[in-house]
């Protein structure tokens, strides 16, 4: 997974404690900022004080219901709504998303998945968060599809940029040759696996790793990026 920008900042708002707590926990052991609420209108409040990059927002609350709080965000705020909620009936979708939600997932729902639906939308509405990542010498950025080693942009193919960015955002990690494959190639590469020794040894000479101490061998294991 790629490493989140810090100072992210999600609201969370359901009348069930049970399932706030649970997200809230998620979330912030994935290093997110959150706070939550139990009612719309304290929703509606808190954003001001808040300020929120994502909304993840219950449907059915007392009070003020999760489509009404909705149109009252997307009419005066610019923040990623993401509906979460039993209701599966297509017209309640389709009336969530015509108030302006962004997404819409429906309980119960995987939180692996709420994840990769956060990152979505962060992506989609606030792509200058993710323009650029500096790991130690490396700086990865995304827009450009160009990664600086020690400030010397390297010349890499496509391959070679997916590949160096994966190991580098999962540094200190074993990565095996068939995690890479999915990862990089994707599930369906019908290839020989020692397509990634070629493109490890490509990327060694390119980043002058004569003697394998950044991107080291474990043998029977994989890689490991080993930042200085």
């Amino acid at each position: 997974m790629m490493q989140q920008p810090k100072g992210i900042k999600i609201l969370l708002v359901d009348d069930e404690p049970n399932i706030l707590n649970f997200l809230e926990l998620g979330l912030q052991n994935e290093g997110y900022e959150t706070q939550t609420a139990q009612d719309g209108i304290s929703a509606i409040t808190m954003l001001k004080q808040f300020q929120p990059h994502v909304v993840v927002l219950d449907v059915m609350m007392p009070g003020m219901d999760g489509f009404e709080v909705c149109r009252m965000l997307k009419k005066t705020e610019n923040v990623a709504v993401i509906m979460l909620t039993a209701r599966d009936e297509v017209d309640d979708r389709v009336k969530g998303l015509n108030l302006g939600a962004d997404d819409y997932m429906v309980k119960p729902f995987s939180f692996e998945e709420l994840l990769a639906r956060i990152n979505a939308r962060l992506r989609n509405q606030y792509p200058s968060l993710f323009s650029e990542v500096v790991f130690g010498p490396f700086q990865i950025d995304d827009r450009r599809k160009e990664i600086r080693y020690e400030d010397r942009v390297l010349e890499l193919s496509p391959t070679e940029y997916e590949l160096l960015k994966f190991m580098v955002l999962n540094h200190g990690l074993v990565l095996s040759k068939t995690l890479i494959l999915d990862r990089v190639w994707g599930y369906d590469f019908g290839g020989e696996k020692n397509i990634v020794e070629v493109y490890i040894r490509s990327l060694r000479d390119k980043l002058n790793d004569k003697d394998h101490q950044l991107i080291r061998t474990l043998r029977g294991s994989g890689y490991r990026v080993d930042l200085p």
